[in-house]
């Protein structure tokens, strides 16, 4: 059984809803949809591919009152589609309210191969505020919303104390989530670093850009530490950042808005460290080919 099926046996009802061709300028995106839509190579491969072939997988939508509608799946397929200048779309249209969407809008999405951290987290906490709205306990220091939030999707693990982590990033302000988003600061220190109040969060910002550094774990225990004293302030987050880290090494900067223009729009830094790597391992050879040539 594929995602769209497990999406739809989620939303079956005594209704069998029969696909229509729905205009595109109906259609709206589902409000605090955390799966991001990007104009990125993916995207111009799906709009090529439904120029061709057309949609083959119908959106899953809600009707709203006013006689338009809201996408439960499909955000990327609509984009495609007026990318595409396509003025109707096929649809299945399912008549359940908001949070019940909100749900199967998080199950048929963290199937994904590629999924960012700040994806998830807001992903993971829709879902949880849905739940919460339905009535259902979402207590995350309890086994129960893990499972609720990941046994409908199969390629996720993340247990529930795994699921509150990743909710935790929904208070870091954009600029510092974004880095998370990079692969520049990682899971772990990312949570420390939620607890910093937002003030403290651009702080910390302006002085990770203007030394080039993100706080290892450590750094980001004692930043939260000093931020719950009520003691931190910009001279200790300067402080602390410029602490020498554990097997410090001599190391070569590149700036990734110097670099970005190189790879796709949706690659992290470790995609596009690892091409870097290989590059350079491509380069290794060609002047030892021509060493031997000699």
């Amino acid at each position: 059984m594929n995602n769209i099926d497990m999406l739809l046996d989620q939303l079956i009802t005594k209704e069998t809803p029969t696909i229509v061709q729905i205009s595109t300028a109906k259609l709206h995106p589902f409000p605090a949809h955390p799966f991001k839509v990007q104009d990125d190579e993916d995207m111009e491969q799906l709009t090529q591919s439904i120029q061709m072939q057309g949609v083959l997988t119908p959106l899953v939508i809600r009707p709203l009152e006013n006689g338009e509608y809201e996408v439960i799946s499909g955000h990327r397929r609509l984009h495609a589609c007026r990318k595409a200048g396509i003025q109707t779309v096929p649809a299945l249209v399912y008549a359940i309210d908001r949070d019940a969407a909100a749900i199967a809008l998080v199950d048929s999405n963290l199937h994904r191969e590629r999924i960012l951290p700040s994806e998830k987290a807001f992903a993971y906490k829709l879902k949880m505020d849905a739940l919460s709205k339905q009535g259902k306990r979402t207590d995350l220091t309890s086994d129960q919303v893990g499972p609720k939030l990941t046994a409908a999707t199969l390629s996720s693990e993340d247990s529930a104390s795994q699921v509150k982590r990743y909710i935790r990033l929904t208070n870091l302000i954009p600029g510092i989530l974004e880095k998370v988003d990079e692969g520049r600061i990682s899971l772990t220190p990312a949570v420390e670093l939620s607890y910093l109040k937002e003030a403290e969060q651009k702080d910390l910002l302006e002085t990770m850009e203007s030394e080039d550094c993100t706080p290892s774990l450590t750094q980001s225990i004692q930043l939260k530490q000093a931020s719950l004293q009520k003691t931190l302030n910009m001279d200790m987050i300067f402080a602390i950042l410029r602490q020498p880290k554990a097997n410090q090494q001599e190391k070569i900067v590149l700036k990734v808005n110097d670099i970005r223009r190189y790879f796709p729009q949706n690659y992290t830094t470790i995609q596009m460290t690892n091409d870097i790597m290989k590059g350079l391992e491509l380069l290794r050879k060609q002047r030892a080919r021509s060493k031997d040539a000699r």
